[in-house]
């Protein structure tokens, strides 16, 4: 019998290849990731942009993307330019509610291309809820119900910005038959 597969590590795998692939195609920018998962003890949304979704099916968890006011706003510029949208129309802060709401929708279209690349590697399915972002002033560390047993933090950088994806999932083994 092969041998099992953590599931919030390879959730994690696909998701690195999955963020930068998704995010140079929107944003028209170099996305690198490091090639270092860490293993974390909890999960919490962070300043000073933070977007965050759970999904549940076959497997279960919850996600959170992190963004300094700098990193945010560099995706938002870079994601809207490439749409087609003149410079002198995009917002002029995070706090704009665009920022948030275009930050939201890149989040659904990695959710989105996360559960098809699982569903495709693996014949598993999940939904996932309307992603939530906003703008923080301090931390707010998640209490997840104890089946979250697992926490992963993913490492990115897009120009000369860094941003994270924390995420939570239950403590499930992948077994190929």
């Amino acid at each position: 019998m092969p041998e099992p597969i953590i599931s919030i590590d390879e959730i994690s795998r696909i998701f690195l290849k999955t963020a930068q692939k998704t995010l140079e195609l929107s944003t028209k920018q170099e996305v690198t990731y490091s090639s270092t998962i860490q293993k974390i003890p909890k999960v919490s949304m962070k300043p000073d942009l933070t977007c965050f979704v759970q999904f549940d099916g076959d497997y279960t968890g919850l996600v959170v993307l992190n963004f300094s006011a700098d990193a945010a706003y560099e995706i938002y510029k870079k994601y809207m330019l490439a749409m087609g949208i003149p410079k002198n129309e995009l917002a002029s802060s995070i706090s704009s509610p665009e920022v948030s709401d275009s930050i939201g929708e890149i989040t659904n279209q990695l959710m989105g291309q996360l559960v098809k690349d699982v569903g495709e590697n693996f014949d598993l399915n999940a939904v996932f809820g309307q992603p939530k972002a906003l703008t923080l002033n301090s931390a707010i560390t998640l209490v997840i119900d104890a089946h979250y047993a697992e926490n992963r933090r993913l490492s990115f950088k897009i120009g000369n910005y860094s941003f994270r994806i924390e995420i939570a999932m239950e403590h499930t083994e992948f077994i190929q038959i």
